[in-house]
Order: C-alpha cells, then sequence, then structure tokens
C-alpha cells in the first residue's frame, strides 16, 4: 500500500551558498523543463538558471535577487517534486510557504508548464528597480520549541512602538512555526532590529526581501492583476492549501476566486504558514510530510508546528530530533539522507 504524503513547497530565501549546484546535482531527471526555462529566460535577456546554479560562486547581489531566486527555487523544487517515487507515495496534498504558494499551484495542476514559470517569474520580478520595503525575522518559541507567550508579546510591543513613528509601518507577514516575519517600510526595518531584543543570531533582515504579506504590497497586487490573467488558472488536480490554511479541491474550486486569492489576497494579508501544515495533518493525516529543496532550511518551523500540534506526542525539539534521527516524519529532500527515502534512488 502506498504512504500518504503531503508536499510543501519552500519559499524565497531557499537558494543559498550551500545550495549552489542543486540543479547539477538533482535536476537529472527534468532535462526538458530546465531547457525550456532557460530559452525563456534567454528571450528575457536575463541569465539562464543553468548559467546560475553553475556559477562558481554564489553572489548574494545576484542569487538573491528576486527575478533570479524565484526561478531557480521553482526549478529546484519541481526537480525534487518530480523524483518523488510515485510507485510508493500518494500525493494527497500540496502547499507552502510564502512563494512556495505559486509552486504549490503549478505542482497540484492549478498552473501549467508555461502558466507557473509566468506567475513566478512576473511575481519575482516585480521589484527589479526598488524593493518595497523589507522583512525580519525573530523567534516565538523557546529553547524547547515551544511557543512563549512573552517572546510573542515582544514582537507585538516592537511593532506596536515602531508603527508609531512616522514613516514607519509594519504588520506581521509570515507565521512561520517557531518565527514571526515582519513586513515593514524600508525605514522601520533599523528601528526593528533595535526594538527586539537580541537573541543569538536575531533579529535579522532577511535579504532582497520586500513586504510580501502586508498592505504594503498593494500596488504590486493591482500590477499583477494587470499582467496576469484569469486563463492562467484551472482547478487543481491535487488538493492544495493556501496561506490561511483554506483547501482548495480538484472538485469544488472556483477558479476565479484562486485566482484573486493568489494575486490580492496572499500579497497584501498574512501568510500563515503554521495553519497551512496543521491543517495538512489534521485533514489529510499524511503519513509522511514531503520537504522539497532546495534546501531544508523550513524543517525547524516545521518540526515548531508538530510540536505545537502535539503531533505523535513531540512536546519538545529533543523529541523532534529523536524522531527524525529513528523514523523521520519529515523528509526534507535537501537532506541527502533523507531525499534516499523518498525518491526511487534508495
Amino acid at each position: 500500500m502506498k504512504k500518504r504524503v503531503v508536499v510543501i513547497c519552500p519559499g524565497r530565501g531557499t537558494y543559498t551558498k550551500e545550495t549552489l549546484g542543486y540543479l547539477r546535482n538533482y535536476g537529472g531527471g527534468v532535462q526538458d523543463f530546465i531547457a525550456d526555462i532557460d530559452e525563456r529566460r534567454r528571450k528575457l535577456n536575463v541569465p539562464t538558471i543553468t548559467e546560475l546554479d553553475s556559477a562558481d560562486i554564489f553572489k548574494p547581489n545576484l542569487h538573491t535577487k528576486g527575478e533570479h531566486a524565484s526561478a531557480l527555487i521553482y526549478a529546484s523544487s519541481y526537480a525534487d517534486f518530480m523524483a518523488i517515487d510515485r510507485a510508493r507515495f500518494e500525493i494527497v496534498a500540496v502547499t507552502g510557504n510564502s512563494m512556495g504558494w505559486y509552486l504549490a499551484a503549478a505542482f497540484g495542476g492549478s498552473l501549467d508548464w508555461a502558466g507557473g514559470f509566468e506567475v513566478v517569474n512576473t511575481m519575482g520580478s516585480m521589484m527589479k528597480e526598488d524593493v518595497i520595503g523589507g522583512q525580519v525575522i525573530y523567534p516565538v518559541v523557546d529553547e524547547k520549541w515551544v511557543k512563549s507567550p512573552k517572546r510573542i508579546e515582544l514582537v507585538r510591543d516592537a511593532i506596536a512602538k515602531v508603527s508609531r513613528q512616522a514613516g514607519c509601518e509594519c504588520y506581521v507577514s509570515i507565521d512561520l512555526g517557531g518565527y514571526a516575519v515582519i513586513g515593514a517600510t524600508k525605514a522601520a526595518i533599523p528601528l526593528l532590529l533595535k526594538a527586539l531584543p537580541v537573541e543569538e543570531n536575531y533579529p535579522f533582515q532577511l535579504i532582497n526581501h520586500a513586504a510580501f504579506h502586508t498592505p504594503l504590497l498593494k500596488s504590486t497586487s493591482n500590477r499583477a492583476l494587470e499582467l496576469l490573467k484569469p486563463e492562467l488558472f484551472a482547478r487543481p488536480e491535487i488538493p492544495l492549501i493556501d496561506g490561511r490554511g483554506c483547501i482548495w479541491s480538484p472538485y469544488t474550486t472556483d477558479v476565479e476566486n484562486l485566482y484573486r486569492y493568489t494575486l490580492v489576497d496572499q500579497v497584501v494579508e498574512k501568510y500563515n504558514f503554521t495553519a497551512d501544515v496543521s491543517v495538512a495533518l489534521k485533514e489529510f493525516a499524511p503519513d509522511h510530510l514531503v520537504l522539497l529543496g532546495p534546501g531544508s532550511t523550513l524543517g525547524g518551523a516545521i518540526g515548531q508546528i508538530l510540536i505545537e500540534n502535539d503531533w505523535r506526542g513531540l512536546k519538545s525539539k529533543q523529541d523532534f530530533t529523536d524522531l527524525q534521527a529513528k523514523d523521520p516524519f519529515l523528509f526534507a529532500m535537501g537532506r541527502p539522507e533523507q531525499r534516499a527515502l523518498v525518491t526511487e534512488l534508495r
């Protein structure tokens, strides 16, 4: 009997110095897909993903730009999605974090090959000239990965304090398991970094990230509606879980609503990744979660959500670590040892 899995697509910031060459290592089964994206990018007069992925060194000012990072992540995740052994695993739902919603829509069948590229490339290229605002990340869990009311209050207080300053707007843009991602205007970012108490390496600003999932992106949403048409979208073939925890079914999805959610609601409203994973667990009862690459940076956030839900009796970071070492519930395809558990290459 096949095992049931929910696939989780990564967001921006997952293609890093450590994942440079991801397509070279794992893209062998999707050469036609990569070649197609490369040709589309040549026509746009931008570097191909093959050129970017094959670079000798990772250049943050090049590889992290939205118009490049989005395409690299899309192609890397697609390669991983296609590598899942369908003879052993049934994909019962697809979800993702932030930009991962576009990937989920593509892999779940709401966008075809060309439509997926058009949406990912358009949204990733919106701010070539000037990034709107920025994002700051801060932990809201304790050392055991349990939600801390004190830290949650610290975030609320910092947002309220900074928002009172002229030219400063701040919003929780992503509920990311044990982390709050705060979207803010450029004037607010340095004030946020000062207002939040230092906790190990936090707070820090995410490189080349705009204030997505906040009202600051209203103009981006309006532009997206002009550039991307409803005809790109269709009912999904696999259930999708969006950034509110809502399920889009192959049988009941209203395509116009899906289009508007993708280009309006999730662009200007908070993205609740915690709700995504919680709904995936409770509504689909998967045998495993599969996190697509590149990298595996969402693994910690997913572990924190499992703990919050007391999934399989997990109550701490150590519980999650022990489970993953003994009998992994989460397969992170960016980790070679876990990748081998979900692909045909065992």
